[in-house]
């Protein structure tokens, strides 16, 4: 969504305001059509001593000089390191408030869009991340930052870490340290580990597994009971006078016919629809086939 007018020239210099002619021939080259010349308020960028511009006229610029995420005083270049040297990108300073006669210094956080590249930096501090496993201080570094990023492949992507024994500035690497973090909103609070979707359905399987001996025990169990249960329904003692026996319990003689009923039509269907449902589940989710399949079938992750 877009809060900004299509057109907008209203912070335009008054020397620009002048230059636009009412002469209809003139406005039809400058009006933008067809990427014709477009006259717009644009900010000057304050160019530090080091530094190389490569300016369009539209407000993008290509800048090589050394690391600074803002005034000349900023990162490594005003820290007067050497080995810091820098490439930024960058449309659309002053994003959708551009003005004329405005003098701007590269503003990470409300520029339009860049790609910023750095032999050494503190990125993450200067674009405002999350820290996640940790933040990548005094380091090369390559961000890129827009309304929308798009990566696009003909074939497949990769992202890869730990592939070196040292980094750009001479420090070794705990290759088992670094990692893929995703952090949606900038927010790390509840970072967690990625899955591995191979060993899921491999616990997921003996998982249902030992769900179904369950089930198996409880249905043996239950058989167990029914055999008692039709004994005790019957059941009698001997009495006291010979050659007799006492009456059979009334209670028992009613209860345990209604007991062993329930067992059948409800704990054993219930048992069977359970199995079932079992059996669903890891067709569904656990097998490749299934239309639930926990994996992804195109992405993988260590």
């Amino acid at each position: 969504m877009s809060n900004k007018k299509a057109i907008n020239v209203e912070n335009l210099s008054e020397e620009k305001k002048r230059s636009i002619s009412d002469n209809k021939e003139v406005s039809a080259l400058r009006n933008g059509v067809f990427c014709s010349e477009l006259i717009e308020p644009i900010p000057e960028f304050i160019k530090a001593t080091c530094e190389r511009v490569y300016p369009g006229k539209n407000n993008n610029y290509i800048v090589m000089g050394r690391d600074r995420s803002g005034l000349r005083s900023s990162g490594y270049g005003g820290m007067g390191d050497t080995q810091a040297s820098m490439i930024d990108i960058v449309v659309g300073r002053m994003a959708d408030k551009p003005r004329d006669n405005v003098y701007v210094d590269p503003n990470f956080k409300t520029d339009a869009a860049r790609i910023y590249i750095s032999q050494k930096s503190d990125i993450d501090k200067y674009f405002d991340l999350a820290k996640g496993s940790g933040d990548a201080d005094t380091k090369s570094a390559i961000a890129m930052k827009a309304d929308a990023l798009r990566f696009i492949s003909r074939e497949g992507i990769k992202i890869v870490t730990g592939v070196d024994e040292e980094n750009s500035q001479g420090g070794n690497i705990e290759t088992d340290k670094f990692g893929v973090d995703i952090i949606a909103n900038n927010v790390d609070s509840d970072l967690q580990p990625m899955v591995k979707g191979n060993n899921l359905v491999e616990a997921m399987k003996r998982l249902t597994n030992h769900v179904a001996k369950l089930n198996g025990i409880v249905e043996g169990l239950l058989i167990e009971q029914d055999k008692l249960n039709k004994e005790i329904k019957d059941h009698w003692h001997i009495s006291a006078a010979p050659g007799h026996r006492t009456s059979e319990s009334p209670v028992l003689k009613l209860v345990t016919p209604i007991t062993i009923m329930r067992h059948f039509s409800k704990t054993k269907t219930s048992l069977r629809t359970h199995r079932t449902n079992l059996e669903n589940f890891q067709k569904n989710y656990l097998s490749q086939g299934g239309r639930g399949y926990i994996n992804s079938r195109y992405n993988k992750v260590n």
